[in-house]
């Protein structure tokens, strides 16, 4: 497994991250040395990327970190529409390129950093944190979320404590691919409740029943609401409804299109339903949310 291992301090810093959605036939585009780390995560569909000697399949509930230094090219074309995240980071300490057999954190390209045996008072002890280029996330709908949410941040970035607010995201977002490398795999109730949200995420546009949920995932609805109840904190229908709010929002900031037809992109039959649900989960209408940002 390739991996990437960063020296800390200073810690990795986010740029930019962006929504694409490409439809069946495109390609992600060729580029070479392109300066940041281009993390890639897919919701939806998959992408076929090289990097250098190396092909990669990325599909979804899956991510990939492409190189600053590397040549990375489309291998196919998208056989479906697929949906994907992309975030820009970069760091100015030391990282290198390293493998799953080499010794773990105390690794350096230049020299061995210690484990000190107390943490000294005046000077900086540095440490190594290790990410997959390629993994499948553990818990793809978190991420998604802290993904989601740093990108409906770039809207704000003139606000005050904004941007220290992506910052402290993107550690979480560090912190989770790390923890693929080490955590067991998920339990069965948090696999099911992962396949249950990737399904709502699917679906959202169209009408979700519990009958439909339960046949695509083979179990009993009680048993897939008590698992997502459990690793999400709420029911499948309250996951869908939270879903289509967060995805209004991208399209109210991104789009100029009505509150009317962004209610209907998003699944909601009535307009007004979704405006009373929208305030409800947000505090305030959907024009006042569009407008907070123009």
């Amino acid at each position: 497994m390739p991996l990437l291992q960063f020296s800390i301090p200073p810690l990795p810093y986010f740029i930019v991250s962006g929504l694409a959605e490409v439809s069946c036939g495109s390609k992600h585009p060729a580029r070479r040395n392109i300066g940041v780390f281009d993390l890639l995560v897919v919701m939806k569909g998959a992408l076929y990327i090289g990097e250098e000697d190396r092909h990669y399949e990325v599909r979804e509930g899956h991510s990939l970190i492409l190189r600053p230094d590397a040549y990375h090219y489309p291998t196919f074309a998208c056989r479906e529409e697929t949906s994907y995240y992309w975030l820009h980071f970069h760091t100015q300490g030391d990282w290198h390129p390293a493998d799953e057999h080499e010794s773990g954190p105390s690794y350096h390209r230049d020299a061995a950093i210690e484990a000190p045996t107390f943490l000294p008072a005046y000077s900086v002890t540095p440490f190594m944190i290790r990410v997959p280029q390629y993994t499948p996330l553990l818990q793809p709908d978190k991420f998604y979320n802290i993904v989601q949410e740093l990108t409906l941040m770039n809207q704000s970035i003139h606000l005050p404590g904004a941007r220290l607010r992506q910052q402290a995201l993107f550690q979480e977002v560090i912190q989770q691919l790390s923890d693929t490398l080490t955590t067991d795999a998920p339990s069965p109730q948090t696999a099911c409740a992962e396949r249950a949200a990737a399904y709502l995420r699917t679906h959202y546009q169209m009408e979700v029943t519990a009958k439909a949920l339960g046949e695509h995932l083979n179990f009993h609805p009680v048993y897939i609401a008590r698992c997502m109840q459990k690793v999400f904190g709420c029911s499948p229908a309250a996951y869908l409804l939270k879903y289509r709010i967060a995805r209004a929002k991208l399209l109210l900031l991104q789009t100029d299109l009505s509150i009317t037809r962004i209610s209907e992109e998003v699944g909601f039959n009535h307009p007004a339903y979704f405006t009373s649900s929208f305030a409800k989960q947000e505090g305030l209408s959907p024009r006042k949310f569009r407008q907070r940002f123009s």
